[in-house]
């Protein structure tokens, strides 16, 4: 099965230890062991022959494209975080990207809002999604939902994925089931 491994706001300003959100994303990501969990995948699914992609979250300078009436967005236009081209906005160093992988900009909580995720799944005849990232309960559980309303099947690494606290990761977690198949990343076969 054709299959795109989405790595989604793994940035710096969100798990990195000295990033703007170490004490709460930071503090989960360090002690679910997000950053190795995924890493590991990542090698996993590369051995594979999977296709991966990086979905980060970034704005211009300006911040023109963050709606001043979010609260999730103009909390970033405040503290200054999430600015493109800043290493806030670059993927953590553990799970660097490749040459070849896809890099999916966005400016909203989903994945495919005003993106070109659409077009590389059409491209490429992806039909299964695996999906991880920070937040579980905001880009991973909005990529689930609507990755199952385009009829894609959609895995979710739970093990590599994180929200601010650890009752926002299982309140997610407790609703994604009915989109997407849950499994650890070391049970999941690429293969398949």
């Amino acid at each position: 099965m054709k299959t795109l491994f989405l790595v989604m706001d793994m940035l710096n300003d969100l798990v990195a230890e000295d990033g703007f959100s170490a004490g709460s994303y930071g503090v989960q990501v360090a002690e679910r062991k997000v950053l190795p969990n995924t890493a590991a995948a990542l090698a996993a699914a590369r051995s594979a022959g999977a296709r991966v992609g990086y979905v980060r979250i970034g704005f211009s300078a300006d911040y023109r494209e963050a709606p001043e009436n979010s609260p999730i967005f103009s909390g970033a236009r405040q503290n200054g975080i999430f600015k493109l081209g800043t290493w806030g906005t670059e993927v953590h160093e553990a799970l660097a990207p490749r040459e070849g992988d896809f890099d999916i900009v966005k400016h909203r909580v989903s994945p495919f809002y005003a993106t070109s995720l659409e077009a590389i799944l059409r491209a490429h005849r992806i039909e299964r999604l695996v999906l991880c990232g920070v937040s579980t309960n905001g880009v991973v559980h909005s990529g689930a939902r609507e990755a199952h309303d385009r009829d894609y099947e959609v895995v979710i690494l739970e093990d590599c994925c994180a929200g601010a606290t650890m009752e926002e990761h299982a309140h997610a977690v407790a609703c994604l089931g009915r989109y997407a198949r849950i499994v650890p990343s070391t049970a999941f076969n690429w293969a398949e």
